[in-house]
């Protein structure tokens, strides 16, 4: 499997988010200019994010977009669904019955771990988390984080 650049580009602007968390909305084209993302594409990007509650966004004077959650409530999971939609790698891994081999297919078990493998990364790791590593390597390349 591999991730679109939406949802890369989205867990990117999820964290620029976090790393403003309580400091008030962030607007797009800060995050475009620091992230090194078209400002246009962003705004693709957030419209999902906005309508799965995951951000709330702002028009006019102290306008601009900001976590609708703390950012150790969101995980990278939450992003990716939102972007990608189903994340299950193989049908029969969201939904059994959907295939016709259940039962007699010997993939059927590596499909399942991997899918349960997958979930389970994508759901240990925050928003949180995310922002902590961005400060971290800024801090290690001797910058700071903007």
């Amino acid at each position: 499997m591999k991730l679109s650049t939406r949802s890369r580009y989205g867990v990117r602007l999820m964290t620029r988010l976090a790393l403003n968390h309580g400091k008030g909305a962030t607007l797009m084209r800060d995050i475009s200019r620091v992230e090194g993302i078209s400002e246009k594409y962003l705004g693709q990007i957030i419209i999902p994010l906005r309508g799965a509650g995951l951000v709330s966004g702002r028009r006019g004077a102290g306008g601009g977009y900001t976590l609708s959650r703390a950012p150790s409530e969101i995980t990278v999971r939450d992003v990716v669904e939102v972007l990608e939609g189903d994340i299950s790698l193989v049908p029969c891994t969201g939904d059994p019955s959907a295939c016709s081999r259940r039962g007699a297919c010997a993939a059927t078990d590596v499909w399942q771990k991997l899918a349960g493998d997958m979930s389970r990364v994508l759901d240990s790791y925050t928003l949180k988390d995310l922002a902590a590593a961005a400060r971290r390597k800024a801090a290690e390349d001797g910058e700071g984080v903007p």
